[in-house]
C-alpha cells in the first residue's frame, strides 16, 4: 500500500513538472522573446528599386512591428500606404510566390492566412524589401489594393541551403562568424 502511494506521488510530480515545463516553453516562444519595435520614420518600410537595386523608403502611416533577438525570422510589421500594388510593380523588385509566416496571435494586425489569401487572389502583391538583412534571410513587403501593407522575413536560397545542411556554394555570401 505504501509503494502505491509513493508511485502516485512520483507520477503526480512528474506530471506537474511536465505541465510547468510546457507552459513555460509556450510562454517563452509566444510572448517572452518578442518586443515592440518603435516606428523610426521613413526607413521603417523600404523596397528595392528596379532601376538601380537600391533600397528606397515608401510613404506609409500606422507602422507597428514586433521582433525578437532569438531568431532573424521573427520580425513582423503592419502599415498603411497610398502606394498601390500596380504603382509599386512598375518601380520595385517583385517577390512572387512568397507567403507569410505566422505571427503570434496577440499581434492582431498580422494574420498570415488572410495575407496569403489576398496574395493568392491577386489583391495583394509582394516585393523585396531587404536582401540578406541577416545571413540567408530576406525581408518581404506585401502591399494590398486596399492600402494595407505587411512585412515579414523569409529564407532566401542561401538560407534554405545553409539551414537544411546542403552545401552553400560560392554564390552565397560568407556566413558571419559567431563569437
Amino acid at each position: 500500500m505504501k509503494g502505491n502511494v509513493t508511485g502516485k506521488l512520483v507520477a503526480g510530480v512528474i506530471l506537474l513538472l511536465g505541465l510547468v515545463a510546457g507552459v513555460s516553453i509556450y510562454y517563452l516562444q509566444v510572448y517572452h522573446y518578442y518586443r515592440d519595435i518603435p516606428a523610426t520614420g521613413a526607413q521603417d518600410v523600404t523596397l528595392i528599386t528596379l532601376a538601380d537595386g537600391t533600397s528606397q523608403p515608401i510613404e506609409h502611416v500606422g507602422f507597428t512591428a514586433i521582433d525578437a533577438d532569438s531568431s532573424p525570422i521573427r520580425y513582423r510589421a503592419c502599415f498603411t500606404t497610398s502606394l498601390t500594388p500596380d504603382q509599386a510593380s512598375t518601380l520595385y523588385v517583385p517577390a512572387p510566390g512568397i507567403e507569410p509566416r505566422n505571427a503570434p496571435g496577440w499581434f492582431d494586425c498580422f494574420d498570415a492566412n488572410d495575407i496569403a489569401a489576398a496574395i493568392d487572389d491577386g489583391t495583394m502583391t509582394t516585393f523585396l524589401s531587404t536582401k540578406n538583412y541577416a545571413f540567408g534571410v530576406d525581408r518581404i513587403v506585401a502591399i494590398g489594393a486596399d492600402g494595407r501593407g505587411f512585412i515579414w522575413p523569409t529564407l532566401n536560397e542561401c538560407g534554405t541551403k545553409a539551414y537544411d545542411g546542403t552545401l552553400v556554394g560560392e554564390e552565397c555570401p560568407p556566413r558571419p562568424v559567431s563569437e
